[in-house]
């Protein structure tokens, strides 16, 4: 396989596409698309997100010091893409998409996407000045599940939600599953 070595750029991919919201006390709530969001540490559960400094959003998750990751769906793709390319300085975001902005029960100022299957309450702890991007560092203070996708068994069935991601300027749902965790090693049974 011959290879070509490129100058050096953000080539992880697929990312997902969230929604994430933010909101001044008395202000409108506003909604911005990131791709660049991840896990960060299992105990205590934190995330992080990179935004730019000058995207609207900015300033008010640094000063509120929250947010909520709302993960996306197929249904949300355009709403997705829509905040994505629309700032909150020009555009009631929530209003314009009809989408429901829903009380975080952790939170003070952040509202969840009601329309999100899940909804991850954050508190910022960190934020670190990394260049283009200012990556916050936050603490997940709780978790909304849309109930719709528990199983009988009160299962959260994630998966069935189908969720959206991002690569490479294309947005895509998840496709077929071909393994779980572990299936590399698991023992097979004796016949």
């Amino acid at each position: 396989m011959k290879k070509q070595q490129w100058k050096p750029g953000n080539m992880l991919y697929p990312l997902p596409a969230v929604m994430v919201s933010c909101a001044r006390e008395g202000e409108k709530p506003n909604i911005i698309t990131l791709a660049w969001v991840g896990t960060v540490c299992s105990d205590p559960v934190m995330v992080s997100i990179s935004v730019r400094p000058e995207r609207y959003s900015y300033d008010i998750i640094r000063e509120t010091g929250e947010f909520v990751i709302n993960l996306t769906t197929k249904e949300l793709a355009y709403a997705t893409d829509y905040c994505g390319v629309k700032s909150g300085r020009n555009v009631d975001k929530f209003a314009e998409l009809h989408l429901t902005p829903g009380k975080a029960g952790t939170l003070k100022t952040a509202p969840l996407i009601e329309e999100s299957p899940v909804n991850l309450e954050c508190r910022v702890t960190e934020v670190k000045e990394l260049g283009s991007h200012h990556m916050f560092l936050a603490e997940v203070a709780a978790v909304d599940i849309d109930e719709a996708y528990l199983d009988e068994n009160g299962k959260f069935r994630l998966n069935d939600t189908g969720l959206l991601a991002y690569s490479h300027g294309e947005y895509f749902t998840l496709g077929g599953k071909c393994g779980s965790f572990g299936y590399s090693v698991k023992k097979k049974r004796k016949k």
